[in-house]
């Protein structure tokens, strides 16, 4: 059986697709002279899923994410145990980390987390919070996903599972979108092996081969 091709989105060489925000409008407008002080610091994220035990693959995503800025992790799920992310402690980003429906060892996830200094946050099975001034919420199953992006209370909301890539911008009722990012399986199971960089500044979202 040959090697599955990427995703047509995937560009391995080349000018890479970059995926625009025209949600200006529900930026907060900030004083001219305040502008600087006063506005959210840029992030760039990793966004990963479906590592599994293959730490080595998720740690190449990391670093290559980290080369271009990238200052935060959001995973979303499969980890399997704690043996996965013990690697990743040290490597100068946060981590941000639901388990997936391979749970693992949750309790050692969480006992490696509370001993991580901060360098691992571990959410269970879904996770609300604030990075760069955008809230996130991650989930590994994609129909939670889509369901909590059509609330508009998010401005990004993240999954896995299904080991294939997707960006896209979800109509929400609010009247506007949602971005909602599946990053594939940074493993390569059964897929290409694939992860996103999200700029929240920007709220740019570009689909990478691991």
């Amino acid at each position: 059986m040959g090697k599955r091709r990427l995703p047509t989105r995937v560009i391995t060489g080349g000018a890479r697709p970059v995926f625009k925000s025209d949600r200006r409008a529900r930026r907060p407008r900030w004083p001219a002279r305040a502008r600087t002080a006063n506005r959210p610091a840029a992030l760039k994220i990793c966004i990963v899923s479906d590592s599994h035990d293959r730490a080595d693959a998720l740690r190449a995503a990391i670093d290559a994410a980290r080369a271009d800025g990238a200052q935060a992790v959001v995973h979303c799920g499969d980890v399997i145990g704690p043996n996965t992310l013990r690697p990743l402690l040290g490597a100068g980003v946060t981590l941000h980390v639901v388990h997936g429906n391979n749970l693992g060892d949750c309790t050692a996830l969480a006992r490696l987390a509370a001993g991580s200094g901060g360098a691992l946050v571990y959410h269970g099975g879904d996770a609300d919070f604030v990075l760069g001034g955008k809230r996130i919420y991650v989930t590994h199953f994609p129909h939670q996903a889509r369901g909590m992006a059509c609330t508009g209370d998010y401005d990004l909301v993240c999954c896995g599972h299904t080991h294939e890539a997707s960006v896209q911008r979800q109509l929400n009722i609010e009247g506007g979108h949602t971005w909602l990012v599946n990053p594939g399986t940074v493993a390569g199971l059964g897929a290409p092996a694939c992860w996103v960089l999200g700029d929240l500044e920007r709220m740019q979202f570009e689909l990478r081969a691991a």
